[in-house]
């Protein structure tokens, strides 16, 4: 029996053992030591009564002693005695004890203290969420020692088995647990994959017990590096983080699962709370704070834009100036209208979409990102699925690809599913060089916020709708409950909020510099060849170009594309530019470019923008947004999808899927519109 002091445990030790029990002191030490025995049904159980503790990292000789006897004895069931009325300060050492894998049964003590303050539990969620039983008992009137009795042979026996619950650190700490790891793993042998990370763990928090057996140069080397590197990044030393995030998961349990009486403590994050994910202002505190992201992305990012567009401009006027004026070559051609027009195009968003990763960052580091998930968590219920698989769509705003990869924390294969067939429907960054090009073509200065949040919200909802659609056919079950964890509120710190930026924004001008050029290039091939000479001295240049554009293969895909998308408001070129968007999503600007006759070179003279606006209506311009945002996502994200599900059936039912829910979406949109004379 373990437990914080005053928390009754004794009280509940007296009542199981009765008149049966001695006391002596551990070996060693003034510590006293207390143990009992008492019968349930056929069984004999030695009960062993733990000095107090708060926590599991030795600070007094009492807490060394009830941890050391905890890993050194293995008992079969550990009853972590807690006080019900100060249940978040309690539950610290529980936590503890389920990182370090030990069986665990969480007795509930002054549970009548508790329901006279007005706390209620609803102990079977609260018993999913932690992995273990919890038994309610009063231990001075003797109330729930059978059952705590009864539960306790039974989880000794085994035949209570309960998902036990995985508490994560948030990448940079887990990061250095995996070093850590590895390190010890090298200098010492584990029996157990748990207490080679619960050793690393107690290493990264200074536990002076834990150091003590861990001298090697190599270990304390790795520790100390890791200690250092994770102060520079989060602001805080790792004990603190760690910390943080053990009562960020009990604050999470409870706000699911207790509710109580303002007579309960309130800390100073909790008194944000009250206000962050209120029932009523939560979710519009949520929408504003995005749509002043957005607003930030437009402002903020125009200046460094266009000194991209003048550096790009003046890159292609330079290496046309190797070739006489007027010279037509297959080499310059390549590099100024395939190289430096594609990848210059979308390199070009590279200032939005590092703005857009610097404030979702900021909203994570600070501990926010986390209330957005739990207030979505009530929606999820309502959906079918939990809070939790919110998290990879959050993720999916950056890259598709990595929100799939998140899916794997989802314990229930329905959940995973559901989750991975809607996450190309959340408008990741790929899409935001789209928005961001055609938004400002077609929408007055005044719009051009609303329209990407509005574009970005309408992602969410269908994202939100076929997951309930989903989960009602397909994939029908129960979804798995988990601890949404509530960090305290933090103050991000510079550099690791530019770290976080720069993690994302890298792997989005890494794909600029391999899979797009690639891309590019071949583009720059289908829509150069075969060749057409123009002699007709009567068209303007941009009809001859037109042409010439019309007969190489690009084209003739694009004119056969050109009756099944019609309906929907776009031409040929709109369908020749969607075939580079199937590689990648990006590749759709720097397509629209080419096709258009508009590179980098000369885009201050021929705006791309007054291309489009010249030749497609402000109604047309929103379904190519809407046709982009939900068709069928690129082609990394339709691998994944068959890597992460382990099947080509799934991933080719996300991608014919996606297909035709933007065709009959898109084509409402058009349709409608133009009915009511929004498409002049």
């Amino acid at each position: 029996m373990a437990g914080n002091p005053n928390a009754g445990k004794t009280t509940l030790f007296n009542s199981m053992t009765g008149s049966r029990q001695h006391v002596g002191n551990y070996p060693g030490v003034t510590v006293e030591k207390k143990e009992g025995s008492c019968n349930h049904g056929d069984w004999r159980v030695n009960v062993v009564d733990l000095p107090g503790t708060y926590s599991l990292t030795a600070y007094s000789i009492e807490e060394v002693v009830a941890r050391d006897y905890i890993i050194n004895e293995r008992p079969d069931v550990v009853v972590d005695v807690v006080d019900a009325s100060n249940l978040e300060r309690n539950l610290y050492l529980g936590v503890q004890l389920i990182e370090l894998g030990v069986p665990v049964i969480f007795a509930f003590n002054m549970s009548d203290v508790a329901e006279s303050r007005g706390i209620k539990f609803d102990l079977q969620a609260l018993s999913s969420l932690l992995g273990a039983p919890i038994v309610p008992t009063i231990g001075h009137k003797g109330k729930g020692v059978k059952e705590l009795l009864a539960e306790a042979v039974a989880l000794a026996e085994g035949s209570t088995v309960l998902r036990r619950p995985e508490i994560t650190y948030g990448a940079p700490v887990e990061q250095a647990i995996c070093a850590i790891r590895r390190e010890l793993e090298q200098q010492a042998a584990f029996s157990e994959e748990t207490t080679a990370r619960w050793t690393a763990v107690k290493l990264l928090e200074n536990d002076q017990e834990v150091m003590k057996l861990y001298r090697q140069p190599e270990v304390v080397e790795v520790v100390a590096a890791e200690q250092a590197r994770i102060e520079k990044v989060l602001g805080d030393t790792a004990e603190m983080i760690i910390a943080d995030r053990r009562y960020g998961f009990i604050s999470g349990a409870c706000q699911e699962t207790v509710r109580a009486t303002t007579e309960s403590r309130h800390t100073r994050s909790d008194r944000i709370d009250e206000i962050v994910i209120h029932r009523f202002w939560g979710i519009p505190i949520f929408l504003g704070l995005m749509y002043l992201v957005f607003w930030l992305t437009f402002t903020v990012g125009n200046p460094p834009m266009e000194w991209i567009e003048t550096f790009f401009g003046w890159l292609g006027g330079v290496i046309s100036s190797w070739w006489p004026d007027g010279s037509e070559s297959i080499m310059r051609s390549l590099l100024v209208d395939g190289i430096i027009a594609g990848v210059g195009g979308v390199v070009v968003f590279l200032p939005n979409i590092l703005l857009l990763f610097l404030a979702i960052a900021m909203l994570e580091d600070s501990g926010y990102m986390a209330r957005a998930a739990f207030m979505m968590d009530r929606l999820m219920h309502k959906i079918g699925l939990h809070g939790k698989s919110f998290i990879p769509m959050l993720t999916g705003f950056g890259c598709t690809i990595p929100g799939i990869m998140v899916t794997r924390t989802l314990e229930n294969r329905r959940d995973r599913l559901t989750t991975m067939m809607v996450l190309p429907l959340i408008s990741c960054g790929a899409r935001l060089p789209i928005y961001t090009l055609l938004i400002p073509a077609f929408f007055p200065s005044a719009w051009r916020a609303p329209m990407l949040w509005i574009i970005y919200l309408i992602g969410i909802v269908l994202a939100i709708a076929c997951a309930k659609l989903l989960r009602a056919t397909i994939f029908k079950g129960e979804s798995v409950p988990f601890v949404m964890e509530l960090p305290p509120y933090r103050l991000p710190t510079l550099k690791g909020v530019l770290i976080h930026m720069w993690e994302r924004g890298s792997l989005y001008l890494k794909k600029a510099g391999t899979i797009i050029l690639g891309i590019s290039i071949v583009l720059w091939a289908l829509t150069s060849f075969p060749k057409l000479e123009v002699t007709d001295s009567s068209l303007s240049e941009e009809e001859q170009q037109s042409m010439e554009l019309s007969h190489t293969v690009a084209g003739r895909i694009g004119h056969a594309m050109e009756p099944a998308i019609k309906p929907l408001g776009f031409d040929w070129r709109i369908g020749t530019a969607m075939i580079g968007a199937f590689a990648a999503k990006e590749v759709f600007v720097a397509q629209l470019g080419i096709v258009f006759s508009v590179g980098e070179a000369d885009e201050e003279s021929v705006p791309l923008r007054e291309k489009l606006r010249s030749n497609y209506s402000p109604l047309a311009g929103l379904c190519i947004m809407l046709f982009m945002l939900i068709t069928a996502p690129c082609v990394a994200t339709v691998a994944i999808t068959r890597r992460e599900s382990n099947s080509w059936g799934w991933a080719m039912f996300q991608l014919a899927g996606l297909t035709v829910m933007a065709y009959v979406i898109t084509l409402i949109v058009y349709q409608v519109g133009s009915l009511l004379g929004l498409g002049i």
